[in-house]
């Protein structure tokens, strides 16, 4: 998928732990994993604001576009 999720080097920055930040937005350890993995199909507005505001940063900091030498991906 050519959406890379950067969430790890966010916190690894920010040296703060999955379970601090879980904490801070009130999201599961588990879902928060899924999410730093990049196996999220989704991610809220309302998670990704929580996460911007928790962590100090932007959404382009989080989420990355690296288009694939192939193509977009069939819908």
């Amino acid at each position: 998928m050519p959406i890379v999720v950067n969430l790890d080097v966010v916190m690894a920055r920010r040296k703060m732990s999955s379970g601090e930040l879980a904490a801070k937005i009130g999201l599961s350890q588990a879902n928060l994993s899924i999410l730093k993995t990049g196996k999220a199909k989704a991610v809220r507005f309302s998670t990704l604001e929580a996460l911007c505001q928790a962590l100090d940063c932007q959404p382009g900091d989080i989420l990355e576009y690296r288009p694939t030498e192939e193509g977009p991906e069939p819908a």
